[in-house]
């Protein structure tokens, strides 16, 4: 019998530029006892994926993106494990970009249409070479089909900076904000996978948790649509995980159910998350690399030598909004500056 594993994570909470990004990744395992745990993903891909980048076997690193982006001064692109990484799962669904634009549109990274986001495109990968970088996507197919292992979906819910105030303003928390994308991924696996055949528990969607909140029942109620009246069951609420089993109705009127579960530190622990986390830092990454050649190139426009580019958070984004304030009018300003 056959699990579905979806993770879900983002990348891009704390900055005051930018957009957040929410990152989801689902594989399915063919062979499955129900029942039994969720098989640990990367011993069962342990042919074609790693942990650690620089595998001498050339495998792909997966792990949370904050391990495999490089520092701005590394000898290599900053983005190469990441690019690499995500664009071979990519290819395993028949995707093979070869820009920036193709990459995003790939997984579904569409923002709100502000100018410094509509660029002209740049080839990808950043960091590495197309031919090798197909070199390894073969080699993670070989390991993903000997081990019955099939990659169902990689993809990003952009949170723009207009629906992230917006979110804040009408609920009062920066967290509302990534309940949009958390909405929008759990909708799609409740629609997609809840309604397979399998043990009574669905599929598997794991995400890593919100901050230090440990009972997300409620939260689940607002955010699943056709929900029973006691749709949400609490399995454990502990400091390790929270675990929900759902069950309702999907839009077709066929019954849905899945379990969802909340994890400290996810990424590390679930293959499925890490893939998450690495799409969501990419696309938050090459949005910002849009965002910064757009105002470079207004800058160097109005005659301004220089206007260092910025990650977006919030120290050097203070020093990146008073380098380019000369540039910026007030409702570019309003749209651009993130309220929390």
């Amino acid at each position: 019998m056959a699990l579905t594993i979806v993770g879900i994570d983002e990348a891009g909470y704390g900055p005051m530029l930018g957009p957040l990004c929410v990152g989801v990744a689902a594989l399915r395992v063919d062979a499955w006892s129900p029942g039994g745990p969720a098989p640990d993903l990367w011993e069962v891909l342990g042919a074609g994926v790693c942990r650690k980048p620089g595998d001498k076997r050339g495998r792909i690193a997966v792990e949370d993106s904050k391990k495999l982006k490089l520092a701005n001064d590394s000898r290599r692109h900053p983005l190469t494990h990441l690019e690499r990484g995500v664009m071979a799962f990519l290819s395993r669904l028949g995707h093979a970009p070869t820009d920036d634009a193709q990459l995003l549109a790939a997984l579904r990274a569409r923002g709100e249409g502000l100018p410094w986001y509509a660029v002209d495109p740049v080839p990808v990968p950043l960091g590495g070479d197309a031919a090798l970088l197909a070199i390894a996507g073969n080699t993670l197919g070989k390991a993903l089909t000997d081990a019955g292992v099939g990659v169902l979906d990689v993809g990003c819910r952009v949170v723009g900076e207009r629906a992230f105030n917006r979110a804040v303003r009408e609920r009062g928390s920066k967290a509302e904000a990534t309940a949009i994308g958390l909405r929008d991924h759990l909708t799609a696996a409740w629609e997609k996978f809840g309604a397979e055949p399998g043990d009574d528990h669905g599929p598997r969607i794991v995400c890593d948790r919100q901050g230090g909140r440990q009972e997300y029942a409620e939260l689940l109620a607002e955010l699943v649509p056709g929900l029973a009246a006691d749709g949400v069951t609490i399995l454990e609420q502990r400091p390790e995980r929270s675990r929900y089993l759902v069950r309702g109705v999907g839009s077709d009127g066929a019954p849905r159910r899945m379990t969802v579960m909340f994890q400290p530190e996810a990424e590390s622990a679930c293959l499925p998350v890490a893939l998450a986390s690495m799409t969501a830092k990419l696309v938050r990454e090459l949005l910002m690399g849009r965002f910064n050649r757009y105002w470079q190139a207004r800058a160097a426009a109005a005659g301004i030598a220089e206007l260092k580019p910025t990650a977006g958070y919030v120290t050097d984004a203070r020093r990146w909004l008073k380098d380019a304030s000369a540039l910026i009018s007030r409702d570019e300003r309003r749209d651009m500056v993130r309220i929390a």
